[in-house]
């Protein structure tokens, strides 16, 4: 089923897995440059960003919004997840998406559905730690949609970085012919990384979350007087956390910023500070890139770099 105008100018829906396919290998055979943004809706001024960036990606951008219901728990929020189609469509509109692909749980994952995909390695530690099986949910489900969409380059934001370096693994190793492209991590005013889970905070819950950026800035402004010492470094990125009422921290991590393997002693750059905290019942998390390298894209704040 597709429909065209209704919410936006150019605009077409695809619910079928079929039909998504069949567009798919028509723009091949054309040889149309297609850039895919791959979502679980509920989008904000982040996913805008990637949209934005696929625009100067391909000729055609395609936006996939499923709730894929394989990377959740089952003490985790599926059900409670926040959805809001009409302003998904709305955004998808204004920053001149082509193709919302809607599939849903059933056309995805049939009846019999048996095969799961693993990146066994980089899944390991930080949030496959915390959220046993979230990896394989998210390998499958990327990887499928890679072969219904057959994008030229896949955009995904560095909020989720341990996510990122799992589909980067992923294609190299299935040899998937697609660029991933790694996009900065946006961030609200008062420097909280927005995340579609922010409209569950109070407003103190969210005084309280801003101290997982402040600790991230802490980190990265003492590495940038030379300091590399990693205890030294995870200190003044901790600091704040310790005077946070309601946050329980998760974890907060050095790694290299490309293998993801723990960073101990003296910290050579590229590596990523991470962090993972609940605030109140609400799961954030965060990272920073020391020493990032040109090829790591710079991180964006609303209304300007920072």
């Amino acid at each position: 089923m597709t429909e065209r105008g209704e919410h936006g100018r150019g605009l077409t829906l695809i619910l079928s897995l079929e039909e998504m396919q069949g567009w798919a290998r028509d723009n091949r055979r054309r040889g149309v440059r297609t850039a895919l943004v791959p979502t679980m809706g509920a989008l904000h001024a982040g996913h805008a960003s990637l949209l934005k960036q696929a625009r100067s990606c391909g000729e055609q951008v395609v936006l996939s919004i499923f709730v894929n219901p394989l990377q959740f728990g089952p003490s985790e929020d599926l059900a409670k997840y926040p959805r809001d189609l009409d302003a998904d469509l709305r955004l998808a509109a204004k920053t001149g998406c082509d193709v919302v692909f809607l599939p849903t749980p059933a056309s995805m994952y049939p009846t019999g559905f048996q095969t799961d995909v693993r990146v066994r390695e980089i899944e390991q530690g930080l949030c496959g730690a915390q959220r046993p099986g979230h990896f394989v949910g998210v390998a499958t489900v990327v990887l499928k949609l890679l072969h219904l969409v057959l994008p030229d380059v896949a955009l995904f934001g560095e909020k989720d970085y341990q996510q990122l370096a799992v589909i980067r693994q992923l294609v190299r190793d299935l040899s998937v012919p697609v660029e991933i492209k790694g996009c900065p991590l946006v961030r609200d005013e008062d420097g909280l990384a927005l995340s579609s889970r922010n409209v569950y905070l109070s407003s103190a819950e969210r005084q309280q979350a801003q101290r997982l950026s402040q600790g991230l800035f802490a980190a990265r402004a003492l590495y940038e007087t030379g300091e590399c010492g990693a205890d030294r470094l995870l200190a003044a990125a901790q600091e704040p956390l310790l005077r946070a009422e309601g946050l329980a921290l998760e974890y907060l991590e050095l790694r290299d910023a490309e293998t993801l393997r723990p960073v101990s002693g003296q910290v050579a750059d590229p590596a990523v500070l991470l962090v993972a905290a609940r605030v109140g019942k609400t799961r954030l998390l965060d990272n920073v890139i020391l020493g990032r390298q040109l090829r790591v894209s710079k991180e964006l704040r609303l209304g300007g770099d920072t």
